[in-house]
């Protein structure tokens, strides 16, 4: 069983949450998954995977993001929509920051980012922050 498997068999997440998350790993399009503007798949995929592992108790039913990617980073807000509410969260994606916390440093002294995005993949969340939904309500009014 592959490890994205694992996650899902523990999430509890809607049966078509679960499939769109499998289609998307496959490069299938899906509605259950809306992304603003350009995020490259793989730091999506790693966003899945954190977010079914990290919020395993809810129903999740579809989600959006929007997001900005750098070269070590992946950095934005995504919606976890259920069927009677929707859960609100930034995050920062970042394999330097998790190369920096191992100690790891590439041949040049700079922090290994390729080590720990190969070692670590999904697990380099330096953050992941509730957001308030009227503290959000809020924000897109200004």
């Amino acid at each position: 069983m592959t490890e994205l498997e694992q996650i899902l068999a523990k999430s509890s997440a809607a049966e078509p949450f679960k499939n769109a998350v499998r289609g998307y790993s496959s490069h299938r399009g899906t509605e259950h998954i809306r992304v603003e503007g350009h995020a490259p798949s793989v730091k999506v995929k790693r966003l899945l995977a954190h977010v079914l592992s990290a919020e395993s108790d809810l129903p999740i039913e579809r989600i959006s993001l929007r997001g900005r990617s750098g070269c070590s980073d992946f950095v934005g807000v995504v919606h976890l929509h259920t069927a009677s509410e929707t859960h609100v969260y930034e995050f920062v994606w970042d394999c330097r920051w998790r190369a920096e916390q191992e100690g790891w440093t590439d041949c040049f002294g700079f922090p290994d980012q390729i080590r720990a995005a190969r070692e670590y993949d999904w697990r380099c969340f330096e953050r992941w922050t509730p957001v308030d939904s009227d503290e959000m309500s809020l924000q897109t009014l200004e």
